[in-house]
């Protein structure tokens, strides 16, 4: 496959008969070097077992899997099938995969179609409407993938590397630091698509840990403080977390462990950075 010449988008869904469907926010890439950068920020190697989600026609397909050990494609729409099937049926190291990826547990999914790996990784071009859920999917997945590169809305990418007291710093931007290390790689104008997003994109990079960055830290409990203090990020967080319903634990408990990690519970959510919170996390979890 490597001397292949990859056909055009054009004469691909000409020949598929390929119509695009806004309600699985289906904007397909023009620009294949932007494939190529994603494919290097992944740094794959014959080790990596790789997850794609959203397929699409397979020009990012195409590149992972000559860098890749395994490929597993997941594409949600069954009108994509038969091309991809007609470009990489036939590859030992690639297996294609019908379904909505976010009702799939990874570890059964992966086991399923590509087992045997020591070395997992995300590369995909997401869809916008579900970027935030698919990225907590392979975050917090019990199968750990070591880098997730994935393209996703700017905005989202700002949200992920803003610093403390922005207005865009928040819960997606502390889910990054308890996983690992997030940046942007390349900013991806929105005239490199087909149909033309209103919006432009970016590769952001995932940098993932398999232990958590503060000892003692548990992500998930750590994950639902930042939500519910974020939940109303214009009060403090005495009256975000001390009172809210769907935290669950006594006001007393709270403040007590405020005093005992030196947090003023009077400040408001954007203006602790993640080691507050982990801090916050860690004696939280304790009084439980």
């Amino acid at each position: 496959m490597d001397g292949d010449k990859a056909p055009s988008l054009r004469e691909l869904c000409q020949r598929y008969g390929i119509r695009f469907k806004k309600a699985l926010g289906q904007n397909l890439l023009l620009d294949d070097n932007i494939n190529r950068i994603m494919v290097e920020a992944a740094a794959l190697t014959h080790e990596d077992y790789v997850v794609e989600v959203g397929a699409g026609l397979g020009a990012l397909t195409r590149r992972i899997c000559r860098n890749a050990g395994m490929l597993l494609s997941v594409e949600i729409d069954p009108s994509f099938m038969p091309c991809l099937e007609d470009q990489f049926g036939h590859l030992p190291n690639v297996r294609l995969f019908r379904g909505d990826i976010l009702n799939h547990e990874l570890p059964k999914l992966v086991a399923e179609h590509i087992p045997g790996g020591h070395s997992h990784k995300l590369v995909a071009n997401l869809p916008y409407y579900i970027t935030t859920p698919i990225l907590f999917h392979f975050l917090e997945s019990p199968l750990f993938f070591s880098r997730l590169v994935v393209m996703m809305q700017y905005e989202v990418g700002e949200r992920l590397v803003a610093p403390v007291g922005a207005e865009d710093y928040g819960v997606l931007t502390l889910a990054g630091q308890c996983f690992g290390a997030v940046d942007v790689v390349h900013k991806v104008p929105a005239s490199c698509f087909v149909p033309r997003p209103k919006v432009d994109s970016c590769i952001v990079r995932f940098r993932c840990t398999e232990e958590p960055p503060v000892s003692g830290l548990d992500r998930r409990f750590f994950m639902k403080v930042v939500r519910a203090a974020f939940s109303q990020r214009r009060k403090t967080l005495r009256n975000s977390l001390a009172v809210s319903p769907g935290f669950g634990m006594a006001r007393e408990v709270v403040l007590d462990a405020f005093d005992a990690c030196g947090i003023d519970p009077g400040r408001r959510p954007q203006s602790l950075s993640f080691e507050e919170f982990a801090g916050l996390a860690v004696a939280l979890r304790e009084r439980t």
